[in-house]
């Protein structure tokens, strides 16, 4: 079920063009929080499923542990990297898909800034972060249930009938006299309004997290995962490669256990690479109905800039243990209190590098 949930995956990504990078930028470039709204309507759907299947017993919650100074660091490469990538990671791969020749350029920087991370200089920096963990009372990771003593569902249900609210005083406001026909309409031959893409990656989240949980993959959206696992299913010698549900620890304890180098404890989940594997076909059968899939030329220059930025890319990912999906869409979802940090860190420094280098950087190469 991997290669079609990352097929629908991609699809739904370009459908709604529902990138987390140019979400942010686009706050400070055209003033509007739609991108934005629209993942926040994706968290919010899938903290609905995910407290669902918690409620049955169906899939054990799996928020990140905090590292709050790989979360904070990790995030600000991230947020720097993903302006000049044009996208984060997930972004980058359905945009590809398009015909996006950064975000290809993009894609193959990405490899170099992980494996930094893992083994190569930035190594013994990331091992002297994870130094730092914050736990819960009770030794587990550090989340908003955690924090404030209320249950998952409870909190789940708090921010679901508040952002409801919310949309029914937005509503109001603005009066839209659309039928409800064409509101509730999803046609795949057009773009789609980000919440209603927001809307079905949510939806999807549930088959995936369902699934991934059979695989050994206790986790539901993220591409940072398959992307390092192809990396090292392509370089390992005897790559330790997990078929079904048999990952009996997590990948940090792992990583703590073991006198290897942090990439040669980790293991192999086939799920998550198919689920990458499938995002990029996806992307493009959206795009090729729609009429969007097109491959065109870019400047040397841009190229270049993409690919360094696919290597902040790589590098913030590696450092945070995921990316704007991993971390802030599932693990927001989750209400990890690590996804917050990598968040915020990420908005910031995207907002930053939005100013200095599309905006203000883009006023002086004009001159």
């Amino acid at each position: 079920m991997a290669l079609p949930i990352g097929f629908f995956f991609g699809f739904f990504l370009q459908k709604g063009d529902l990138c987390g990078a140019a979400g942010c930028s686009e706050v400070l470039l055209f003033r509007s929080w739609d991108k934005l709204h629209g993942i926040w309507i994706c968290i919010i759907t899938c903290m609905a499923l995910f407290a669902c299947l918690d409620l049955f017993g169906w899939v054990n919650l799996n928020p990140h542990p905090l590292y709050w100074i790989n979360n904070i660091v990790g995030g600000l490469i991230f947020g720097a990297g993903s302006v000049l990538a044009g996208g984060c990671i997930t972004g980058s791969l359905y945009k590809s898909g398009t015909g996006n020749l950064n975000s290809l350029a993009a894609i193959f920087g990405m490899p170099i800034g992980l494996l930094s991370v893992w083994c190569g200089f930035l190594n013994p920096a990331y091992k002297w972060m994870t130094g730092f963990e914050i736990k819960a009372k009770n030794g587990g990771p550090f989340t908003l249930t955690s924090l404030t003593g209320i249950s998952y569902q409870v909190l789940a249900s708090i921010f679901l009938i508040l952002t409801f609210l919310a949309i029914l005083l937005f509503l109001r406001r603005k009066r839209p006299d659309a039928p409800l026909k064409s509101v509730l309409s999803f046609p795949v031959t057009k773009s789609w309004k980000h919440w209603k893409s927001g809307i079905a990656i949510g939806i999807l989240a549930l088959p995936a997290y369902l699934f991934a949980a059979k695989s050994g993959y206790n986790y539901p959206h993220g591409t940072t995962g398959g992307l390092s696992s192809a990396i090292l299913l392509a370089t390992e010698k005897n790559p330790h490669v997990i078929w079904t549900d048999d990952l009996l620890v997590t990948m940090r304890a792992l990583k703590r256990n073991s006198g290897e180098p942090a990439h040669r404890s980790r293991p192999i989940i086939l799920w998550i690479i198919l689920l990458w594997a499938g995002l990029i076909p996806g992307s493009w059968a959206s795009a090729r109905l729609s009429g969007q899939a097109k491959l065109l030329p870019k400047p040397r220059s841009q190229i270049l800039t993409a690919f360094a930025g696919g290597i902040l890319l790589g590098l913030g990912a590696g450092l945070a243990d995921g990316c704007f999906y991993g971390n802030v869409v599932s693990g927001w979802a989750l209400m990890s209190v690590a996804g917050v940090f990598f968040g915020f860190a990420m908005l910031l420094s995207n907002w930053a590098t939005t100013y200095l280098y599309l905006m203000v950087g883009s006023f002086w190469r004009k001159k």
